[in-house]
């Protein structure tokens, strides 16, 4: 490249001389022309002298046409020179990026011979490893067989205990049934107690009116100690009726028995209406007690295959198969029974909720939830973080699912989200910026509509 830059600036100034030369030439035809006029004015063969001219006007254009090729062929060689002189300077750039390349370059190969070093020291301690992986291996192995067997025995206690405690459940119920019969025989009780206590206050009075003494002074009032044994009843009827004989013959009756009697005759056939009445109140109360667990049941039951049904089916469509059931357990009434969920996802046995993963079990609560909800739908469903357990296509699954059900129920949902692919998939989003220091502010987008400005723009 110098070389041809040096040929280039020869040939330049080669050119510069050969111009000098034609300008030099081309004043000097000049003024032969200009001495061929003079002379031409001055002669009388007019027509030699303009032939003469004219010959010299065809050099002349001729000399001035290559003046105008030299004159370009200068120009384009000065242009070249420009253009090679600025070539020089970028590969003078180049050779100096090159450079600061090749020094990077070593360092660079120093470094990978250091790490190719560390590299081999840390194979050789790589080849041991197989060894230590094996026999780490075999005593996983054998934890994994001690803790299956651990495990059955583990299954066999949960069913024995089980067994027992539906035993111990069946027993609390007729303990129960046994408990709720003994306290309406004890309120049975208690109301002949009190009966009893009313007849005895009664018969205390009438000791007081007819004895004039208490009932606990009448033994005393007759000379009969404590200690001493009560007489025979016949010889104390006997004896009261000949004091009863004595007393008749002794004064008038009294006048107001008769009065007192069918007052108490009233009271007892009150006592035995009011008896009657709660007595169909308690059967009422009974019949109607059936009556409602026996609808609850039949709700209850209806409800639960809804629910169940619907859980079926969310659960195929969240997890892409698979299949789920709920089940009533631990007791043969549906009112007193708990809920077990089992589950099996796609290549899974089927198990209990409890033995799935983190992301299963959020899903599998998932379906449950909607399961409900779309049993007793509502116009609104708040939802928080329900997509922070989930992977991504676990989350597109879960938005496609809403979207679903707000077409199906006709259900605006909120969702409480920072999932970049679940704010994605909403119509409009909702958050709170700080513009300023302090100064909160709600700023909400329509992605429906910026969709359509996208497609219009």
């Amino acid at each position: 490249l110098a070389e041809s830059t040096a040929d280039a600036r020869s040939r330049v100034g080669s050119l510069k001389e050969a111009i000098e030369r034609l300008e030099a030439d081309i004043a000097e035809i000049d003024d032969q022309e200009r001495a061929a006029r003079e002379e031409l004015q001055g002669l009388a063969d007019v027509a030699e002298r303009r032939a003469e001219v004219v010959r010299q006007q065809q050099e002349l254009g001729e000399r001035r046409g290559t003046l105008g090729s030299v004159r370009s062929a200068h120009d384009r060689l000065d242009q070249e020179s420009q253009n090679r002189v600025l070539r020089l300077q970028v590969i003078a750039n180049e050779l100096d990026s090159w450079r600061a390349r090749s020094e990077n370059a070593k360092s660079q190969l120093d470094q990978l011979a250091t790490r190719r070093t560390e590299a081999s020291e840390e194979l050789q301690k790589l080849e041991a490893r197989p060894a230590e992986i094996a026999a780490e291996r075999s005593a996983l192995l054998d934890r994994i067989a001690a803790a299956e067997a651990h495990r059955n025995e583990a299954a066999d206690t949960l069913a024995t205990a089980e067994t027992s405690l539906e035993q111990l459940t069946r027993e609390l119920r007729h303990c129960e049934a046994r408990l709720s019969e003994a306290r309406e025989e004890r309120v049975r009780r208690q109301s002949a107690v009190e009966q009893m206590d009313q007849a005895l206050e009664v018969i205390a009075e009438r000791s007081v009116e007819r004895l004039e003494c208490k009932p606990e002074d009448a033994l005393a009032r007759v000379g009969i100690g404590p200690d001493e044994e009560l007489p025979a009843q016949e010889a104390v009827e006997d004896k009261l009726d000949r004091l009863v004989r004595e007393r008749d013959n002794m004064g008038p009756v009294n006048l107001r028995a008769e009065q007192e009697a069918s007052e108490l005759d009233e009271k007892i056939r009150g006592m035995e209406s009011e008896r009657e009445d709660l007595v169909a109140a308690i059967a009422r109360l009974r019949q109607g007690i059936s009556g409602l667990n026996r609808e609850g049941r039949e709700r209850l039951l209806a409800a639960f295959n809804e629910v169940d049904q619907h859980f079926r089916d969310l659960f195929a469509k969240l997890f892409g198969g698979g299949r789920a059931h709920l089940k009533l357990t631990e007791a043969d009434d549906p009112l007193e029974a708990g809920l077990e969920v089992f589950a099996s996802p796609p290549g899974k046995r089927l198990q209990s909720m409890t033995l799935l993963s983190g992301g299963e079990q959020a899903l599998t609560a998932l379906s449950l939830l909607f399961a409900v909800f779309l049993t007793n739908p509502a116009p609104i469903c708040v939802l928080d973080e329900i997509d922070a357990p989930l992977d991504d296509s676990n989350v597109d699954r879960v938005c496609t699912l809403l979207e679903r059900i707000s077409e199906q129920a006709n259900t605006r949902f909120l969702l409480v989200t920072h999932h970049r692919l679940t704010m994605a998939r909403m119509d409009r989003l909702y958050g709170v910026t700080m513009s300023e220091r302090g100064v909160s502010q709600l700023v909400s987008v329509d992605l429906q509509t910026a969709e359509r400005l996208r497609e219009t723009a």
